[in-house]
């Protein structure tokens, strides 16, 4: 099946594709890691916000998203020019979260933040240069 999927003619593409991919993948990753971790450990914290309802909404918002990313990664992948805009608004969301955890007072954590904030950044910049938006609007046939 995927051996039937060309690989596309622009470059720049791929590297959006595995962009998306990537933050896909660690957010479904961690939602099944919130999963584990509340059979595991149980639920922590103040009960305002850890309660099993709260947790299923995380995990529910957390694979959504990786999904979604997925989604677009693939997208992104067979040159589609839908892939753009939901790519651009999720790397918008992710310099939201990405910039408030750079400053975050523990290293692994703002090394987390730098990491979304750089790749949100590159993803924004790459996918609205001239040679994406050619390789998308020809494939589309717009």
């Amino acid at each position: 099946m995927l051996a039937d999927v060309p690989k596309p003619t622009q470059p720049l593409l791929i590297v959006l594709a595995a962009i998306a991919a990537a933050e896909g993948i660690v957010l479904v990753g961690y939602a099944i890691y919130d999963v584990i971790q509340g059979i595991r450990v149980g639920l922590t914290g103040p009960p305002e916000v850890s309660n099993l309802p709260a947790l299923v909404l995380q995990v529910v918002i957390f694979a959504a998203l990786g999904v979604g990313l997925i989604a677009i990664a693939r997208g992104w992948w067979l040159s589609k020019y839908g892939a753009r805009a939901p790519f651009i608004l999720a790397q918008i969301l992710g310099l939201v979260v990405g910039v408030p955890l750079t400053a975050a007072p523990d290293a692994g954590t703002r090394v987390v933040g730098a990491a979304l904030v750089v790749a949100a950044v590159i993803g924004i910049a790459v996918s609205l240069l001239p040679p994406v938006t050619r390789a998308i609007v020809d494939s589309d046939g717009g």
